[in-house]
């Protein structure tokens, strides 16, 4: 195992460029508790690991898809709580992944639609 002392830190712009999410973004994640104990510098400054940006992955994931940050921030909590909380995490990701997949139905229908308007218009 690496020491955590000489493992790679990035700033919150490297972090963001790595992430994908914005500055001002993962302050906020910070402040409300989607991430905590970023590192810091004698002045202050964020330093994120590694395992901040694999988080940070997952919290995109569920962003992406849809997921509100209330449902993201129950997710992280149950994280922080331990490896008991998973069955509640299952149930949580489950109706998540319910979710995402009615709005991918929905959206199938809805380009089904177009193409079809596309079909219609070519023939015209």
């Amino acid at each position: 195992m690496a020491d955590n002392a000489t493992a790679p830190t990035y700033t919150i712009g490297e972090c963001a460029r790595r992430s994908g999410f914005t500055m001002d973004t993962l302050r906020y994640y910070e402040r409300i508790g989607l991430i905590d104990d970023v590192r810091r510098t004698a002045t202050g400054q964020r330093r994120f690991t590694d395992g901040d940006l694999e988080w940070l992955g997952t919290l995109k994931c569920l962003r992406d898809t849809g997921m509100p940050v209330e449902q993201m921030a129950r997710f992280a909590d149950l994280v922080r709580e331990g490896d008991h909380t998973i069955p509640e995490r299952i149930r949580l990701l489950e109706a998540h992944r319910v979710a995402v997949d009615e709005r991918m139905a929905d959206l199938a229908a809805k380009r089904d639609y177009i193409s079809g308007k596309i079909d219609y218009y070519r023939s015209v």
